[in-house]
């Protein structure tokens, strides 16, 4: 099955399984699927987006392309922190993005070999990395490698549209979100772009 096909077949489903959900694809149509290719360059971008708007994560990451081309571990480890901060890059952004770069030049990391890897071991190898956590991976397993079932429960606008569609009093922990988001197996990737896609039109 093609990703399009997986991606419409779990819209499907996910409409008939949960009506808040449907409400929200009634309102404001389908989602975008997010997709991203896999790579170093995608994990780095994401990295910058950690606890930032997409909008001010977009810009940073616009700099450093534009300062690097190509963006490569190695290209990347030549800057210094004058550089990286001029291009808006945190104290803790830059050694995150180091510990990155450093760790697949040094053959710590193999970012391709991923692609055929389960979800349970991309997780182990990835969070061996200082700062990528939970919510790193859950997003590069979302959107670069397309994986299906995969629910970002520490992602703030996540919990802020399971609040507001569920009409609950309190944003959900991560406990009841997970518990929420089992309604959605095996679709919890779509599921969570149904979310994005609520959080980012609600106000418009």
């Amino acid at each position: 099955m093609s990703n399009q096909d997986w991606f419409e077949k779990g819209l499907k489903i996910l409409v008939e399984r949960d009506r808040e959900l449907a409400a929200i694809i009634k309102r404001y149509g389908s989602p975008s699927q997010w997709q991203r290719k896999p790579g170093f360059v995608t994990l780095m971008r994401i990295i910058l987006e950690q606890q930032v708007s997409l909008s001010s994560a977009k810009v940073t990451f616009e700099r450093l392309c534009n300062a690097l081309t190509p963006l490569t571990p190695e290209n990347f480890l030549k800057l210094d922190d004058t550089q990286l901060k001029a291009i808006g890059l945190s104290r803790q952004k830059k050694r995150y993005c180091r510990e990155l770069s450093q760790a697949i030049v040094k053959g710590e990391l193999d970012i391709n070999a991923l692609e055929i890897l389960d979800d349970l071991t991309v997780r182990k190898e990835l969070t061996k990395i200082k700062g990528i956590g939970d919510w790193t991976t859950d997003i590069y397993l979302m959107m670069a490698l397309q994986r299906p079932d995969i629910f970002p429960s520490k992602d703030l606008a996540v919990a802020i549209a399971v609040k507001e569609i569920k009409k609950l009093d309190n944003k959900p922990k991560l406990e009841q979100l997970e518990t929420i988001a089992q309604l959605w197996q095996p679709y919890r990737t779509i599921a969570t772009m149904i979310l994005w896609h609520y959080y980012l039109n609600r106000k418009k």
